[in-house]
């Protein structure tokens, strides 16, 4: 299923969630320092780049298309952290890691909407995250957890109510 908004077209899953993409962009393969983008909604908040997802694209090039939209970063693509759902937005969102190997100097939302963009330790992602993106901070969790199968294939995905409390349901 297909929605066209203002400026671009949302795409749906069969269970009526918006698919979106996002990445997980580490500074070096230590994967020690994560690069975190302004909300543009509230550009006092830092977030996860990632968005929706265009009809036809696979989740991998939409995250990697995305976070060059909205972080200026372009890098390796590596594992898929997981899928993950937040049933309060109905969206399900696929995860990867992005080694980050080219920084822009202007990238789209930063000429756009005066996007910023900032490097943080782990630790201090997931507590900038936890209040206001909960979803958002529950990827590092996944990420040091290693819920994917020796394939590649992810094993299972983490949904999320206002309650914040998690569940676990295995999509193999």
């Amino acid at each position: 299923m297909m929605k066209l908004k203002s400026n671009q077209t949302r795409t749906y899953d069969g269970d009526g969630y918006k698919k979106r993409a996002a990445c997980l962009c580490f500074r070096n393969e230590s994967e020690e320092e994560v690069l975190l983008v302004s909300s543009s909604r509230h550009p006092d908040r830092w977030i996860v780049p990632g968005g929706g997802m265009e009809p036809e694209e696979e989740p991998s090039m939409a995250a990697a298309r995305e976070v060059c939209e909205e972080a200026g970063v372009k890098g390796t693509l590596g594992r898929l952290v997981g899928i993950f759902e937040n049933r309060d937005r109905k969206h399900r969102t696929y995860v990867y890691v992005l080694i980050v190997t080219e920084v822009l100097e202007d990238w789209e939302d930063s000429v756009n909407i005066g996007r910023k963009r900032e490097w943080f330790k782990i630790e201090d992602a997931k507590e900038v995250l936890k209040s206001h993106k909960p979803v958002q901070a529950s990827y590092f969790e996944t990420l040091r957890q290693g819920c994917l199968a020796n394939n590649g294939t992810p094993v299972m995905t983490t949904s999320y109510t206002d309650s914040n409390e998690s569940s676990f349901s295995d999509i193999r």
